[in-house]
């Protein structure tokens, strides 16, 4: 085999390696089913979560305007200390 052809021979290979693996990353994968129903309760979890934290923000914000007006209502009253 002259050098020429050697050569040729590695590119042909070479080239069709990455076609190949190209074609696998097109593909989709088979999941594991305990990764999918793994990843089903996360996904649960993330928006019980999430519905907990505007339970929390909502508290927190009304807390606050509550506060607020209350300080209000005192600086407001006459004859109080000052």
């Amino acid at each position: 085999m002259n050098p020429f052809s050697f050569v040729l021979w590695i590119i042909l290979i070479v080239t069709a390696g990455k076609i190949v693996m190209k074609l696998l990353e097109g593909r989709p994968s088979k999941a594991d089913p305990r990764l999918e129903h793994e990843n089903r309760e996360l996904r649960k979890e993330i928006e019980e979560m999430r519905d907990r934290l505007k339970v929390l923000e909502r508290i927190t914000v009304e807390k606050e305007n509550s506060l607020a007006r209350e300080i209000e209502s005192l600086r407001d009253k006459p004859g109080q200390m000052q």
